[in-house]
C-alpha cells in the first residue's frame, strides 16, 4: 500500500489532533446564540466542507448575521485553544518513517498559511516537509487549486502520490489531483461518512496504515 514516492498530508484532524478544540470552539459560538450544543459524535456527522454549510447545518442563519464575523469569531476561539492540541504520536512516527525511506512529504491544508507555519514550527515537524501549503484566508475553503499547484511545482506523478486525510473533502481533492488516497477516521468525520465517499482505503487510526 505504501509504495509511493510522495505523501501529501492534510493537517487538521490528520496530523494535528484538534478535534476536541474544534468542538469546544463551535460550542462556544452555539451557546452564545442559544443554539443546541454538539456532542463529538454529532459534530463528526455534520462537519463538512465548505465549512459555511456545516455552520448552517447546526443552526447559524447567515441571512441575519454576517458570515465573515462568525468565521473570525471561530478563529479567535480556535486560536486561543490551539495550545491544548498536539500532533498525533503515531503521526510523528510515520513522518519519521517516511523520511527515512526517502519519500517526499507535503502538507496541503485549509488552515491559514501563517497559522499553519506557526503550528508546524511549534510542533517541531516542519523539518519533515518539502513544502507546507495553507490558504490565504480564514474561511477553510477548498484545497484543490493549491494541490494542483503543488503537484505541478514539484513535478509529482499522480500515480506515485498518496494523500492522507480525515474528511470527505480530502477524497475530493485526491480525485481532482488523480492521486491515491487513504482516509483516517480519527479526525473530524466519522468512519461511516468517510466510507460513503467510495474511497478504497479507510482506516480508523494512523497506526493501522503501516499494518496494511
Amino acid at each position: 500500500m505504501l509504495d509511493f514516492k510522495a505523501i501529501i498530508w492534510d493537517y487538521n484532524g490528520t496530523l494535528l489532533d484538534d478535534l476536541s478544540i474544534g468542538v469546544l470552539s463551535i460550542n462556544k459560538m452555539l451557546n452564545k446564540r442559544g443554539l443546541p450544543l454538539l456532542t463529538t459524535e454529532h459534530y463528526r456527522e455534520v462537519f463538512t466542507f465548505p465549512v459555511k454549510s456545516y455552520y448552517e447545518a447546526v443552526g447559524f442563519n447567515f441571512e441575519t448575521e454576517d458570515w465573515d464575523k462568525a468565521a473570525n469569531e471561530f478563529i479567535d476561539h480556535y486560536t486561543s485553544l490551539l495550545p491544548q492540541s498536539g500532533i498525533f504520536p503515531e503521526a510523528v512516527n510515520l513522518l519519521s518513517h517516511f523520511n527515512k525511506e526517502g519519500k517526499k512529504q507535503f502538507i496541503l491544508s485549509a488552515m491559514e498559511q501563517n497559522m499553519l507555519n506557526e503550528s508546524t514550527r511549534n510542533e517541531n515537524i516542519i523539518k519533515y516537509f518539502d513544502e507546507i501549503s495553507g490558504i490565504d484566508n480564514i474561511y477553510a475553503s477548498s484545497k484543490i487549486d493549491n494541490g494542483l499547484q503543488l503537484m505541478k511545482k514539484h513535478e509529482l506523478k499522480a500515480s506515485e502520490v498518496c494523500l492522507f486525510g480525515d474528511t470527505t473533502h480530502d477524497y475530493e481533492v485526491a480525485k481532482k489531483l488523480g492521486c491515491n488516497c487513504i482516509l483516517i477516521a480519527s479526525g473530524h468525520q466519522s468512519y461511516q461518512k468517510l466510507k460513503e465517499t467510495g474511497c478504497p482505503t479507510v482506516v480508523n487510526h494512523l497506526k493501522e496504515i503501516t499494518k496494511n
